[in-house]
C-alpha cells in the first residue's frame, strides 16, 4: 500500500513525471550500450564494491522503474551486467547509483603494463580511476606505489642486473642494482635505473658509499673530533654544540652516500626518492647492491717532465766521442758492402706508428731494414721489443684507460691497464687489449688477483696448510712431500691470478706474455693495475636472515 500512495503521488506531480520520464531514456539507453560493450570486450573485469569505485564517476538518483529485474540481480547487490564500460545503474542497498565508467581495453591494459611493469588488475584499475588516460593512469601508479614501497622493501631481491658506465676511458663505474624477478630485471625501467645509477656515481667524485650507516665508525668519531674543535663553536653552551656537531656530521656523511645525493636528472629529487619511485611504477623491490669506481692513475705520482732539461741530462751523460775507434777489417767491409738505405716515406711511418704505437724513429728504422715491407716491420718491432720488454717493465705507467665488460647483465667486470703516454692510451691497439682483458677476467671466475705476488701470505700459508693435511701425501717421506706442496701451491695461486692465465684468444699464450708482446709492439710499459668483478646475486644473503 505504501509504494502504491507513493508511486500515485509522483504521478499526479507533473514535475516528477518528466524526471522520471527521463530516468527511464537514460536507463534505456545505458543499458543497450552497456549490452552492446559487453559483446565486444575480449577481457572482463570483476566489479569491485562502492567504496573501491570512489574515483569512479557515481551519481546517487532517485530509483528508476523496474520491469522484470531490467536493472539489478535478485539479490539487489551488483549490476546486471559484469562490464567495465558504459553507463549504467547499479543498486548497493536501498541506494541506486549512475555509473560512468571509463572504456578500458585490454589492449590499453597491455600498453600501461608494458610502460610501468606493473600487474595486470592494477593497471586495469589505474585506467578505471583516471578515465582511460595513460598518462594519469602512470602517475596513480606512481603515487599508490609509493604508498606501498616501504612494505616491499622488505621482500627478498635475488634477481637484477650489473651495468657499468665509462667517462672518457679516464674514469668508469661498475653497479649491481637487485630486483626479485626476471621479467623485471630485462626491463627498460630497470636497465634505465641502472645505467643512471652508474652515471651517477661517475658524477659524483665524493661518493664512496650507499647510505650514511655504512660509512665505518672511526670515519664518524673522526669527523666528530673535528668539527668539536671548530672555532665558531667554542662559544656555544655544550648541548648546543651537540646539537649542531650532529647536525653537520650527518650532513658530512650524506655527501658520501650514493642514495642521498641529488639525482643527476632532477634535482629536486634524492636518488633514494627516485629508486622508490621506481619500486612503485614497476611494483617490485629495488636494492641498490654495491658499486665500484675507478679513476685513471688515482695513486700513482706521475713524473713532471722537463724534455729540454731531460735532453741536456742526457747529453751530458753520454759525451760524443772525437777518436773514431779501431774498427776490424771484416767489419769495415760489411758496412762497405751495406746496400743503400730504402726511402721511407712519411706516411709509411705514420702508417706504422698508428698500427704499433710504436715511436717514430723506431718506427723508420724498422721500414728501413725490413725494405718498407709494413707487415715484416711490425714484426721487426716486436723482436725487437721482445728483448727490452723486461726494461720497460721499470718505467712509470700513470696513463692507460679503464674499460668495462658486461655479459649479459649478470656478470661485469671493470679493469684499470697503465701505459706511459696518453698518445698509446687513446691508441686502438691498447684499447683492444683493455677490452680482451677485461672479457679474459669475465671468462675466469677463479681469478681474484692480478699476479701471483698480490695473493696475501694468509691465502698462501692457508693453501699449504690445507695441501699437507692430503691423506695422499701422508705416506711420502717429508722431502718429498714439501715439493709435492710446493707445486700444487704454485698451481693453485696460478690459477688465482690473472697474468697467469691462458690467453682465451690463444691459449697457447699466456696473459703475461700478450702483454710482453704488447710492450714490444707499441715500445711502452703496461700493468694491469687492477680489476673488479661482479657476480649478480653473490652478495645476497639467505632469505632467512631478513633482507
Amino acid at each position: 500500500m505504501m509504494t502504491d500512495t507513493a508511486e500515485d503521488n509522483v504521478s499526479s506531480d507533473p514535475s516528477q513525471e518528466l524526471a522520471d520520464d527521463q530516468i527511464k531514456s537514460s536507463v534505456s539507453e545505458a543499458i543497450e550500450e552497456a549490452e552492446n560493450k559487453v559483446e565486444n570486450t575480449e577481457d572482463e573485469v570483476p566489479m569491485e564494491s562502492p567504496e573501491t569505485l570512489s574515483a569512479l564517476e557515481v551519481e546517487e538518483v532517485e530509483p528508476p522503474p523496474q520491469k522484470n529485474d531490467e536493472v539489478t540481480n535478485s539479490n539487489g547487490s551488483t549490476p546486471k551486467e559484469n562490464v567495465i564500460t558504459g553507463l549504467y545503474f547499479i543498486h548497493f542497498g536501498s541506494c541506486f547509483y549512475l555509473l560512468k565508467a571509463a572504456a578500458v581495453s585490454p589492449a590499453l591494459v597491455k600498453h600501461l603494463r608494458e610502460e610501468t611493469g606493473a600487474g595486470m588488475m592494477d593497471c586495469k584499475k589505474a585506467l578505471l580511476e583516471t578515465g582511460g588516460d595513460i598518462v594519469k593512469a602512470q602517475e596513480f601508479l606512481r603515487k599508490k606505489g609509493l604508498a606501498s614501497a616501504d612494505k616491499k622493501a622488505s621482500r627478498v631481491t635475488a634477481e637484477g642486473r650489473i651495468g657499468s658506465y665509462i667517462h672518457d676511458s679516464r674514469i668508469g663505474v661498475l653497479v649491481e642494482v637487485n630486483c626479485e624477478t626476471d621479467f623485471v630485471s630485462r626491463g627498460d625501467i630497470l636497465k634505465e635505473l641502472v645505467d643512471d645509477l652508474a652515471m651517477q656515481v661517475a658524477a659524483s667524485s665524493q661518493v664512496q658509499y650507499l647510505v650514511p650507516e655504512d660509512v665505518p665508525e672511526e670515519i664518524v668519531n673522526k669527523e666528530r673530533e673535528i668539527e668539536m674543535q671548530k672555532e665558531d663553536l667554542l662559544s656555544k653552551p655544550e648541548q648546543i654544540r651537540s646539537k649542531i656537531v650532529e647536525g653537520r656530521i650527518r650532513k658530512r656523511l650524506e655527501e658520501l652516500a650514493l642514495l642521498e645525493q641529488p639525482y643527476i636528472k632532477n634535482d629536486k629529487l634524492v636518488v633514494k626518492d627516485w629508486v622508490k619511485q621506481t619500486i612503485a611504477t614497476i611494483g617490485e623491490n629495488i636494492k641498490v647492491k654495491r658499486f665500484v669506481r675507478f679513476n685513471l692513475g688515482e695513486g700513482l705520482e706521475k713524473k713532471s717532465q722537463d724534455f729540454a732539461a731531460e735532453v741536456a741530462a742526457q747529453t751530458a751523460a753520454k759525451p760524443v766521442s772525437t777518436v773514431r775507434k779501431e774498427q776490424p777489417a771484416s767489419l769495415e767491409a760489411k758496412e762497405t758492402d751495406q746496400k743503400p738505405a730504402v726511402a721511407v716515406s712519411a706516411a709509411l711511418v705514420k702508417q706504422l706508428r698508428e698500427e704499433t704505437g710504436a715511436g717514430m724513429m723506431d718506427c723508420k728504422k724498422a721500414l728501413s731494414e725490413t725494405g718498407g715491407d709494413l707487415e715484416k716491420a711490425q714484426e721487426y718491432l716486436r723482436m725487437k721489443g721482445l728483448s727490452t720488454a723486461d726494461k720497460k717493465s721499470s718505467r712509470l705507467a700513470a696513463e692507460g684507460r679503464i674499460g668495462s665488460y658486461i655479459h649479459d647483465s649478470r656478470i661485469g667486470v671493470l679493469i684499470e691497464v697503465n701505459c706511459e703516454t696518453d698518445f698509446v692510451g687513446r691508441s686502438e691497439k691498447f684499447k683492444e687489449l683493455v677490452d680482451d682483458l677485461a672479457m679474459q677476467v669475465v671468462a675466469c671466475p677463479q681469478v681474484q688477483f692480478v699476479s701471483i705476488e698480490d695473493i696475501p701470505e694468509s691465502t698462501v700459508s692457508k693453501e699449504k696448510e690445507l695441501e699437507m693435511q692430503r691423506e695422499d701425501l701422508a705416506s711420502k717421506p717429508e722431502n718429498i712431500r714439501e715439493k709435492i706442496v710446493e707445486g700444487r701451491v704454485s698451481k693453485r695461486l696460478g690459477e688465482l691470478a690473472l697474468l697467469e692465465q691462458p690467453y682465451i684468444k690463444d691459449d697457447s699464450v699466456l696473459i703475461k706474455d700478450l702483454i710482453k708482446q704488447t710492450v714490444a709492439a707499441i715500445g711502452e710499459n703496461i700493468k694491469v693495475r687492477r680489476f673488479v668483478r661482479f657476480t649478480l646475486g653473490e652478495t645476497v644473503e639467505d632469505t632467512k636472515t631478513g633482507t
